[in-house]
């Protein structure tokens, strides 16, 4: 997997405001896992791996770990096709929470599309992340950690680690 920074654990990440709230509520801000992804449409592959061995390495429960490699896919989808490399993946598992955080270099925000149908081919990415993450997402600014003074945008969600979490 060249041009991608593997398992780099980077104490006190850089978060918004916003973002730095979501971390907050789940009393953590302290270490995230985060890795550089490639600057082509192979990062989405390349993420979907990284979260999926990342989560279950620290023992998460498979349906948690499918929900969340999934909504990285969409994630990473959407920097790849609407966004600007580089792009950046950011993950941080805590007692009470998962958040996942792309991060890529483009100004213009994710917007959910209003009407899409759930069937649809496309267009349905942030719908299934809002499903999947009971409306714990969103976009904030975002500095890059693995290019350090360079400004992007974060898209993130947040999953409860809790059995009842939907």
């Amino acid at each position: 997997m060249d041009k991608l920074s593997f398992g780099e654990i980077v104490p006190e990440v850089q978060h918004s405001a916003k973002a730095a709230a979501v971390a907050e509520r789940s009393s953590s801000v302290g270490r995230s896992m985060v890795w550089r992804l490639r600057d082509d449409a192979r990062a989405v592959g390349d993420a979907r791996d990284l979260v999926r061995r990342a989560l279950l390495l620290v023992g998460l429960r498979r349906d948690l770990v499918d929900d969340a490699v999934l909504m990285v896919s969409e994630l990473v989808t959407n920097a790849v096709l609407y966004g600007d490399a580089p792009y950046e993946l950011v993950v941080r598992v805590d007692p009470v929470e998962v958040v996942c955080l792309v991060v890529d270099a483009g100004a213009v925000h994710p917007v959910r599309r209003p009407g899409v149908d759930g069937q649809a081919e496309h267009g349905r990415g942030l719908l299934i992340v809002a499903e999947l993450s009971a409306g714990l997402y969103g976009c904030v600014p975002q500095g890059f950690t693995t290019c350090p003074g360079l400004p992007g945008k974060a898209t993130w969600f947040a999953l409860p680690r809790t059995a009842g979490r939907r």
